[in-house]
């Protein structure tokens, strides 16, 4: 008998995909296939031939539409969803109804509302939920998160997130519509939000203002009485683009290490995904985390209207 038909080999989750673009076909799809306690069971698309396209690769059967998606939702036991945030939120309200563990990307929803419904669906039934940020599960990062939130005394901090997505002339392949329309706030809002919360605590307090170029200004007051700032950008020029994160306090300053591939982080969300399912212990980047995410950024959004 050979070692995966072995009695003793903890069976593998069913994982489908749901979604086509950028992201699933070079970070979901292949960290999903590589996981060796995961298994990817189809794909699934609003275009079909998308759709078809990307399932083909992982040798895995293609769905659209809603009887498709019906079928592979009963088919699965978990999802994960590579799709615009408010295509996804009525997706995972939908998969969690069906019994779906969910791996969602950020932000949940770009609404308050839809954001807690997918909170509570999951909470209803009882089904395990992360909100994939990439800082929160790449191992480096994750670490010194972890150990910054540990040793405290911080008085301060910034993040700096600025890409050339929508500089003039810029093709980029990331550059859909929803996050032309949403913007950096949206975008990468919930990166900088998912390292600074956890160390410096909870938002209590919001400032916003607007730069060139969609670029978004935040200045935060937290939990612990510390402050921050988060300058966030998609069309800024390709020699000023980078992440810089720094923390302030009685240590000193602190800066995160290098993260790496993104296909390893979603791998550890998956690893934290099926640990919360194992276990129903709640991931603390769950969908309630992802709801409070939207609550900060949707208040950013109405001060810099």
């Amino acid at each position: 008998m050979s070692a995966d038909n072995s009695p003793t080999t903890p069976a593998r989750t069913k994982v489908a995909l749901l979604g086509t673009g950028p992201w699933a076909r070079s970070t979901h799809a292949p960290a999903i296939a590589a996981h060796s306690g995961a298994e990817l069971v189809g794909v699934w698309g609003r275009r079909a031939e998308a759709a078809a396209g990307l399932a083909e690769e992982y040798g895995v059967p293609a769905r659209t539409g809603e009887e498709g998606l019906g079928e592979l939702l009963a088919e699965a036991d978990a999802v994960a969803i590579a799709l615009p945030p408010d295509v996804q939120a009525p997706l995972a309200v939908r998969a969690a109804e069906a019994g779906c563990h969910l791996l969602l990307d950020k932000p949940v929803a770009t609404t308050p509302a839809a954001a807690r419904e997918v909170a509570a669906a999951a909470e209803a039934a009882q089904v395990a939920s992360v909100v994939f940020c990439t800082l929160r599960f790449a191992p480096p990062t994750a670490a010194w998160i972890a150990e910054q939130a540990g040793r405290g005394g911080w008085f301060t901090a910034r993040a700096q997130w600025l890409a050339p997505l929508f500089a003039p002339g810029s093709t980029h392949e990331y550059a859909s519509p929803w996050r032309k329309e949403k913007g950096a706030l949206w975008d990468v809002g919930p990166h900088a939000l998912s390292v600074l919360i956890p160390v410096l605590g909870d938002v209590t307090a919001v400032t916003a203002a607007s730069g060139p170029n969609g670029t978004a200004h935040l200045v935060l007051r937290h939990a612990t009485g510390a402050s921050s700032t988060a300058t966030l950008g998609l069309g800024a020029p390709p020699a000023a683009g980078g992440v810089e994160i720094a923390l302030y306090g009685e240590y000193g300053t602190a800066e995160p290490p290098r993260w790496g591939e993104s296909v390893t982080a979603y791998g550890a969300a998956l690893d934290a995904l099926l640990e919360t399912a194992r276990t129903g212990r709640p991931h603390s980047c769950d969908a309630a985390f992802g709801a409070r995410l939207t609550e900060i950024l949707a208040e950013a959004e109405s001060r810099l209207a």
